[in-house]
């Protein structure tokens, strides 16, 4: 199962990343503290070792790891606003997001994570697609929920974010099964 290089959606154009995008990145969300709150991964205060996390992930492309990483650009732009992924596990997809701030609030991640999710499910080996976040962070949960997933509980000290505490935190689980 390799998922499409690129989609579009009625406003966004996504794109497997390229290390050129590491300074856009870095200015619109990478290194802002707000955006990468709930994050597992510190914010950036270089744009070389972003610049090095996008080679890895233009490998993972490459060498069909099964993890996936999309830049989402606004269309008729070849900038990224933010960008969207998800890991193969097994009969699973689970994805990750992450959108600049000036972006918050106009439906652009749901309609990422529509996407995504609606090609996720159409595959046959794929029988759960899901994603978790914060929480604290409902408004994450809501575009989970607005993509077409269903808040299944919360995960008890589940993931870690760096950015708030060194202690596992717990999470909204939000997945689409059939």
């Amino acid at each position: 199962m390799i998922p499409p290089e690129t989609f579009n959606t009625a406003r966004l154009h996504a794109r497997k990343p390229r290390r050129e995008d590491a300074p856009a990145a870095f200015a619109v969300y990478a290194s802002d503290p707000i955006a990468t709150k709930y994050l597992a991964w510190k914010p950036y205060t270089e744009v070389a070792p972003l610049a090095d996390f996008f080679s890895d992930r233009i490998k993972d492309w490459a060498t069909s790891s099964g993890h996936y990483g999309y830049m989402l650009c606004l269309k008729n732009s070849d900038l990224p606003i933010g960008s969207i992924g998800f890991i193969r596990k097994g009969h699973q997809a689970i994805f990750g997001y992450v959108l600049g701030q000036k972006y918050w609030g106009t439906g652009y991640m749901t309609e990422a994570l529509s996407y995504l999710l609606t090609w996720a499910m159409a595959q046959p080996d794929i029988f759960r697609a899901g994603a978790f976040c914060d929480v604290d962070n409902p408004a994450s949960a809501r575009v989970m929920e607005k993509a077409g997933m269903t808040r299944e509980g919360i995960l008890r000290r589940y993931h870690i974010a760096p950015n708030i505490s060194p202690e596992p935190r717990d999470c909204i689980m939000c997945a689409k099964v059939r």
